[in-house]
């Protein structure tokens, strides 16, 4: 790694990129609150476009014994059938909600930049229903 001088002539390393802009912060909230959601590793067992709108896909997920539908906006990212087999991590205890005439029973986790969307997975199987600590 080489070093250049900045204007202030402070030495700085030229292969380090600049750090982005800080997200908008939220407030804070306890580890009560926090233990408060379900995360579980979930088995997607079927996905498919929602027939009522163009961003969404329907998904049949495994959570332990229980099979759950949920909504997720990630159809400009994933073609539903690479999707089926694979594991994903989910807020399990959510409320249900009805979006766009389908129940969502459950939130997938993913992360976004200006790189794309990437679905939060385990690094390796896990049995369907495995507590995300």
């Amino acid at each position: 790694m080489t070093d250049s001088t900045s204007p202030a002539g402070a030495s700085v390393p030229s292969a380090i990129p600049a750090a982005p802009v800080a997200p908008e912060q939220k407030p804070l909230v306890s580890y009560e609150t926090f233990a408060q959601l379900d995360l579980r590793v979930a088995t997607v067992l079927e996905a498919r476009e929602h027939p009522n709108a163009n961003k969404l896909l329907l998904l049949k997920i495994q959570v332990g014994e229980v099979v759950k539908q949920i909504v997720a906006g990630i159809k400009a990212h994933y073609d539903p059938q690479s999707l089926v087999g694979t594991q994903i991590v989910v807020v399990n205890n959510l409320e249900p909600a009805m979006l766009r005439g389908e129940e969502s029973q459950g939130m997938l986790l993913a992360a976004s930049d200006a790189n794309g969307l990437a679905l939060v997975r385990p690094e390796k199987p896990l049995a369907s229903g495995a507590k995300v600590k």
